[in-house]
């Protein structure tokens, strides 16, 4: 089902389209146009299904002035409440709606000046929620949607108390749209005791099928992405690549930094023009550009025959984005190979991946500068056999007869090489810190919350918020794995024919090779 068959208003719909939205996903197919007509909803499905749009899009059709909170949503964590905030400012900006994240860690003061301004929309976590709500800061008596997300997080952190105090200082006239990735019986009881005949919406999590996707991960440190990406573009010679990043300022850097070492690059993201977007991917999807520099935002909904390979320059904080990221290529029974560039402290994440994959993530030890050389030596060959397939020579044999009497063929070989070769030491790139994910402990799954002395529950971001000082592998050696991969030549793809970790299309056809 496409947005715009879903009656949605027009400023809605421009933002959707903004976005990047084109087809609904299945939660949202089912959530909005009951959710449209007033239903409580109890939607089962996992994060990064879409269900920011499926709640927040009836949320903000619902808005009809900007005078009072009209809608509530409790996110477990902070960086979800604001994660969810800065999309549904998105989806909200045409029709003139402002929201506001409230959340512990943070200047209580800073919020509390937002608050009285009187946002339409309320995004926060449930011990701040509650805090401004026993200060009398926030009133909730015009509430008319209310959102649980992730309720089966926040009843594994402890918050189940704290929402129901919330939930009591509701209207019982409003509509409540609550999700889940699981219905333990705590939940259950919250939508018998708090939600009115709720509509079942239960959307499956997709198991990842991606048997021709070559997956891998290097650990590194933050500052060493860039180096390590242009090394391994130079390695595997892709025919079509993604690079995925975190933040705008990531895609607008990191392409920046491709095309002044002379890579044909061009970056996609939110505050793009509709226009602008569309003219990337046009350029992308004939093969005038190489290489697309994207966020999870901009890049969704793509469907581009011909991508051989995706770098992960970040891990993204939610599973589901990594199968859709590396979905872009593997495609049409063609293989397709993968890289995910991991700081010490986001390993979590990468297991937790695989537990949703169901698929092992390999290490890869990075390439050196020489190998990298040598691949852009053996990329060069091919550039060169090209060049020298011209028809019409006439016009060039002025240059060619003074070149050949003042310089010897080797000379003129070498002169041509060289001005292909792209020497990294030439142009410096420096791409700003990102802070790291929150440190989610050692299995991925667990987080540890403890009460601060205004009552709130904030997470324990040990080591989250100083940047990566845990160190980003072992460089020396370069290849870290298990036992059995020790050995392992991860560069050897003999399947794939390619040079440097294999080319997953178009096999080498020059008979040259770098020794």
């Amino acid at each position: 089902m496409k947005f715009n068959e879903m009656n949605l208003s027009k400023p809605v719909l421009r933002a959707v389209e903004e976005m990047g939205f084109e087809e609904a996903t299945p939660i949202q197919a089912q959530t909005i146009p009951m959710a449209l007509e007033g239903q409580d909803i109890f939607g089962q499905a996992q994060t990064g299904t879409g269900k920011t749009a499926a709640f927040g899009l009836p949320l903000l059709e619902k808005i009809h002035d900007k005078s009072s909170v009209q809608a509530l949503i409790i996110e477990p964590t902070r960086e979800l409440a604001v994660q969810t905030g800065e999309e549904l400012y998105r989806l909200g900006k045409f029709k003139g709606i402002h929201t506001t994240t409230v959340y512990g860690g943070a200047s209580i003061g800073g919020q509390i000046k937002l608050l009285k301004k009187n946002p339409p929309v309320v995004i926060g976590t449930p011990g701040r929620i509650l805090d401004l709500i026993k200060r009398g800061i926030l009133k909730l008596n015009d509430v008319e949607t209310l959102v649980l997300d992730e309720a089966d997080e926040m009843l594994k952190m402890g918050f189940i108390e704290d929402i129901e105090s919330i939930i009591r200082e509701l209207p019982t006239e409003r509509q409540t749209l609550l999700f889940s990735a699981t219905v333990p019986k705590e939940i259950k009881r919250i939508a018998d005791h708090f939600m009115k005949n709720p509509v079942s919406v239960q959307v499956e999590s997709k198991e990842m099928t991606a048997d021709l996707i070559d997956q891998y991960y290097t650990r590194c440190k933050d500052y060493e992405k860039f180096d390590l990406l242009t090394q391994f573009i130079d390695v595997h010679n892709p025919d079509l690549s993604i690079v995925f990043a975190r933040t705008k300022r990531r895609v607008d850097e990191v392409a920046r930094g491709l095309i002044e070492r002379g890579y044909s690059a061009e970056g996609i993201h939110g505050d793009l023009s509709q226009e602008k977007r569309l003219g990337v991917l046009r350029n992308f999807k004939n093969g005038k550009l190489d290489i697309l520099v994207a966020t999870d935002v901009a890049a969704r909904g793509l469907d581009i025959t011909g991508v051989t390979h995706v770098y992960n320059f970040d891990i993204p904080q939610d599973p589901e984005s990594y199968v859709h990221r590396i979905g872009r290529t593997g495609r049409a029974g063609k293989e397709g190979m993968s890289v995910t560039f991991v700081t010490g402290n986001e390993m979590s994440y990468l297991r937790t991946i695989e537990n949703l994959t169901k698929k092992p993530i390999t290490a890869l030890r990075p390439p050196t500068p020489q190998e990298a050389f040598r691949g852009q030596l053996s990329n060069v060959v091919e550039q060169v056999k090209e060049l020298t397939d011209v028809d019409d020579t006439d016009k060039y044999q002025d240059a060619v007869n003074y070149l050949s009497e003042h310089y010897t063929e080797d000379q003129i070989a070498i002169a041509l090489i060289r001005s292909l070769v792209k020497d990294p030491s030439d142009v410096k790139v420096e791409i700003t810190p990102e802070r790291p994910l929150p440190n989610r402990g050692g299995n991925g799954q667990k987080r540890n919350y403890n009460r601060n002395r205004s009552g709130n529950r904030n997470g324990n971001r040990s080591g989250g918020d100083r940047g990566d000082r845990s160190g980003g592998g072992d460089r020396k050696g370069g290849y870290k794995g298990n036992n059995k991969d020790k050995n392992r030549n991860s560069y050897d793809r003999k399947k794939s024919g390619g040079q440097g970790g294999g080319k997953p299309s178009k096999p080498k056809s020059a008979e040259f090779k770098i020794r």
